[in-house]
């Protein structure tokens, strides 16, 4: 691994690498060893950069998009040196050559399989904020991340395309599980931006299981993708557009009503029942005259049309997800994703999200810790915290340092 004795960043040391031990504790090193042997990336060489360390090397760069990469490259060699780990050799910092081609022979499907393996629901059932009854809480939504404006990625994302002409910069378009009470992106897929959000969700479908309540935009009602989500075993809670009419087969008592879906013209499929909610908002400037809520929760009384109402509102905790890893991480709207080519895109994206889903799994803990609500944290807070708590917690194992904000 390359190393300098001389030389010292001038960069603040990464968010979560405040003690790289941090980052290690969540993406656990001997996971990244099986996962690369897996997909034959251990290599047989001693290399300056080995591929393990490439691993965390990326998630860096995802945290400072900002600083060159010889600057992240020193920062995370340098919070190596506060680890039980052997002694490392004096070696000259790699050049950004070097970095490249470290970072093309690990490529994205090896960093995608690490996603795979750590990430999973942070929520526990004494979770505060992360249940409604029986069912943990997710939502499903979707967002864009620019990229470098180069010919290749332009080539597999494509240009950020609307009424007023093309923009200046290409596009992915991402889709996310979410896991509202703490943030934690659970899947996700993403692909150029001419792919719809519909079709990126549909890859997150084999990610849905019983226990969960999944809340949608109007994007995604219909018959097909209902009975879709409603297979997995999840129930669903997604708001009407206005021109969808469900027709009133009986009224409940809590003033929803029971209707059904209506099945392609020719299809064999009986309509699936529904349960609609109707509210309004008295007193919100600017709301709609009325909102219309769809849910597989047919029982008003174990899922009252109020609390269902409440409920749906829960589904912006994932745009404010998506500002955490676009604004915070990323380094605002202005940054765009430091990789050239589409390959390195990808790999950069799990970085990205795996860098988010440690920031959120350290919150998650110092809120355990105090028997808070994750979700009343601050983010912001978080990375601060972190970074001024180096010179105290550099030098601690990470499975027997609490995180305490």
């Amino acid at each position: 691994m390359a190393r300098s004795c001389t030389t010292t960043s001038s960069l603040p040391r990464p968010v979560l690498l405040t003690s790289v031990g941090v980052l290690m504790k969540h993406v656990p090193l001997a996971t990244v060893t099986q996962v690369l042997a897996q997909h034959g990336k251990s290599g047989q060489r001693d290399r300056l950069l080995p591929a393990p360390f490439v691993v965390y090397f990326i998630v860096a760069l995802a945290l400072y998009m900002t600083y060159p990469v010889r600057e992240v490259l020193r920062c995370v060699l340098d919070g190596l040196r506060h680890l039980p780990l052997p002694r490392l050799p004096c070696c000259p910092i790699a050049s950004r050559g070097a970095i490249s081609r470290a970072r093309a022979r690990l490529g994205w499907e090896a960093l995608a399989a690490v996603y795979a393996h750590v990430v999973h629901p942070l929520a526990t059932p004494h979770t505060v904020g992360a249940w409604y009854k029986t069912w943990r809480v997710v939502a499903l939504d979707g967002t864009t991340l620019s990229l470098a404006d180069t010919p290749d990625n332009v080539t597999a994302f494509g240009p950020q395309a609307s009424r007023l002409g093309e923009g200046a910069f290409p596009l992915l378009r991402l889709a996310a599980l979410v896991e509202v009470g703490t943030h934690a992106v659970l899947a996700m897929a993403f692909d150029a931006c001419a792919v719809g959000e519909r079709t990126l969700a549909e890859r997150l479908l084999p990610s849905l299981t019983p226990e969960m309540l999944v809340l949608e935009d109007r994007g995604f009602v219909g018959d097909d993708w209902l009975r879709r989500v409603r297979a997995t075993g999840a129930h669903v809670l997604c708001r009407l557009r206005s021109n969808m009419h469900f027709p009133v087969q009986r009224r409940l008592a809590d003033g929803s009503f029971l209707s059904a879906t209506r099945p392609p013209v020719g299809s064999e499929e009986a309509p699936l029942v529904v349960r609609v909610v109707e509210y309004t908002l008295r007193g919100v400037p600017g709301a709609a005259p009325v909102y219309r809520l769809v849910t597989s929760l047919l029982d008003p009384a174990i899922a009252p049309a109020t609390e269902v109402a409440a409920l749906y509102h829960e589904r912006w905790e994932a745009e404010s997800t998506f500002d955490e890893f676009k604004t915070h991480l990323r380094g605002g709207a202005a940054i765009r994703l430091r990789s050239k080519t589409p390959d390195l895109v990808r790999q950069e994206v799990y970085g990205l999200l795996l860098a988010h889903y440690v920031v959120r799994a350290v919150m998650y803990e110092a809120a355990c810790h105090g028997e808070a609500d994750p979700d009343r944290l601050s983010f912001v807070h978080t990375v601060r915290v972190l970074r001024r708590s180096l010179p105290r917690t550099a030098g601690f194992p990470p499975a027997e340092t609490p995180a305490v904000l």
